[in-house]
């Protein structure tokens, strides 16, 4: 590829640490025969930079994953596990496939490299502002399209509902929901874009704030109304977190832009130029559009179940699927990382960073694994039950969350390697192709179990499924494939031997997890001593193993820790 060396960013001057100084620029790469390029920012001040960001994401995601564990416990308390709660999850269905479609995995991946690209132009001193107009040119039609797509779903409520749950008991209580949470498709898409633009700017704190603002919308809207609305309440609560999700980072993103230099002419080979293609966003969504029909399938096959099937299907989920959230913060943090280090041309950066995303953010979550699965009637009797959600209803919940745990690392590998496929901002259909061969394997499984095995069955299904996904398309960035289009290209045999390694640690871990957390009859103690040895069992074991990046980042945990602790006794 041709390789553009690029000039360092000068600093900010507005002000603006919104959770983070400025990220060093990647480092750039000189062709032959040109001068020395810039001087490449030190590695430890980029690792500085990646540990304290790092910090601030996870701390906003852990509080935002602690008020939807809130969220839920308010839904159970209030509304239990039955059909009208049934009515509000499959409504709800469509607000989760635009969260991962607009904020999560869809426009961020799309975004985030255009943005990167324009800071790199902007950098090299190209006529214009290339952000201003990367924004202008991009921001209108989107918001168009977004509002176009929420009234259509308003419009399409009955059908929509009939096609999710075609054996829903109560029907017009799931359109009624339908209508007021398509609201939030328009603040989605708002919010993924201005999250995206942020992320680029290496600000973290106003997007990872997104999820408190939001699921603090539902939970007040829920208390203030559910007396009066029923589960209604909920919808409502969708739509006016999404606004909140908006509003949280209008402000700095307004500083983003406004304190640039105003742009000057831009040249008539610059107007030419359009900053994102068509085609790159098509193939992002349709991608997250994939894997979301994961959860269509789930809710269609639920849907013939007793009632509360969905319910208990939707508790487990959201209980494990901490773990996933937490470790692809690592990818939120280092995702423009990479797309600036192949916007400059640095393709082995990019490359490095990568395989360790891959085994720092499998850590994560197979210590989250663990925990789940030796600890799930715990904790679900910790979180629910009360009020309407019985002790019948926790059997039955924790029972299928140690079966939807089993997919856990599947759905974190595939988060992170999907954003190598797109991090050079050129469109790729692979990954749409691999995560359908997944959602057919999905499809298939669950068809076939869920009648002799109910719920669990469904979960089985969706583990094997992303499991699929995630092993194709670690295969497809493999180094030996020549001028590979993605920019990044990955040494598939030494990444599948370290992430053997932690595998093992973890496998070890929940064993003993669920032997000492089946030792007290107390569900808080239960849950203390079977999360505590998991995790401390998990960590010596990844020490003892050699676990690439262990040891680094109890390093890096001290430095943040020693820094922050510095600042304050000043």
């Amino acid at each position: 590829m041709t390789v553009v060396p690029s000039q360092t960013p000068a600093p900010d001057t507005d002000g603006d640490t919104d959770g983070a100084a400025s990220v060093p620029a990647a480092r750039a790469v000189t062709p032959a025969g040109a001068g020395p390029g810039p001087a490449p920012a030190p590695a430890s001040t980029s690792r500085k930079f990646l540990a304290r960001a790092a910090l601030v994401t996870a701390a906003l995601s852990i509080a935002g994953s602690l008020l939807g564990l809130v969220r839920d416990q308010s839904l159970a308390r209030l509304f239990g596990a039955g059909s009208d709660t049934d009515a509000f999850l499959v409504a709800w269905t469509v607000p989760e496939i635009a969260a991962t479609l607009l904020i999560e995995d869809g426009l961020a991946i799309a975004l985030i490299p255009a943005f990167s690209m324009a800071l790199a132009r902007r950098a090299r001193g190209e006529p214009g502002d290339p952000v201003r107009a990367l924004v202008a040119a991009t921001l209108p039609r989107l918001c168009l399209a977004f509002a176009a797509t929420a009234a259509l779903v308003a419009a399409a409520a009955p059908f929509l509902v009939q096609v999710l749950a075609p054996g829903l008991p109560d029907p017009g209580l799931a359109v009624d929901c339908t209508r007021l949470t398509a609201i939030s498709l328009l603040a989605f898409g708002i919010a993924g874009y201005c999250s995206a633009a942020l992320r680029a700017h290496r600000r973290f704190a106003a997007p990872g704030a997104i999820y408190v603002a939001y699921n603090t919308g539902i939970i007040a809207a829920m208390f203030l109304l559910g007396r009066t609305w029923g589960v209604r309440a909920a919808a409502v609560g969708v739509a006016v977190g999404g606004c909140l999700m908006v509003l949280v980072q209008l402000p700095s993103l307004w500083r983003q832009l406004a304190s640039r230099t105003p742009a000057v002419e831009r040249t008539a080979g610059d107007a030419q130029e359009r900053p994102v293609r068509l085609a790159l966003i098509a193939a992002v969504l349709l991608f997250a559009l994939c894997r979301q029909s994961q959860v269509l399938v789930e809710r269609f096959l639920a849907s013939s179940l007793p009632s509360g099937a969905i319910s208990h299907l939707n508790y487990a989920q959201k209980v494990a699927q901490i773990p996933m959230t937490l470790s692809l913060m690592v990818c939120t943090v280092t995702f423009p990382v990479v797309a600036r280090a192949l916007a400059d041309g640095d393709t082995e950066r990019a490359r490095d960073r990568v395989e360790r995303d891959l085994v720092l953010s499998s850590c994560v979550v197979l210590t989250g694994m663990g925990a789940v699965i030796a600890c799930a009637p715990q904790m679900i009797e910790l979180l629910f039950q009360r009020g309407a959600f019985t002790a019948g209803d926790t059997g039955a919940t924790s029972a299928v969350m140690r079966v939807y745990a089993l997919g856990l690392l599947g759905q974190t590998l595939v988060g992170t390697l999907v954003r190598s496929y797109f991090s050079a901002g050129r469109p790729s259909w692979y990954p749409l192709a691999v995560m359908g061969a997944g959602i057919t394997a999905t499809s298939v499984l669950g068809a076939v179990a869920v009648r002799p095995w109910g719920v669990a069955g469904i979960a089985a299904a969706n583990a094997f499924g992303i499991t699929v996904t995630a092993v194709l398309l670690l295969t497809g960035l493999r180094a030996s494939r020549r001028g590979s289009p993605y920019g990044v290209s990955l040494r598939v045999r030494p990444v599948l031997a370290e992430l053997s390694r932690p595998v093992l640690a973890a496998v070890v871990a929940t064993a003993v997890g669920s032997f000492a957390a089946s030792r007290f009859a107390s569900p808080v103690a239960g849950l203390a001593a079977g999360a505590l040895s998991v995790t401390g069992v998990f960590a010596a074991l990844c020490l003892a193993l050699g676990v690439q990046g262990s040891a680094s980042a109890v390093r890096s945990v001290r430095t943040v820790t020693r820094r922050l602790t510095h600042g304050r006794s000043h």
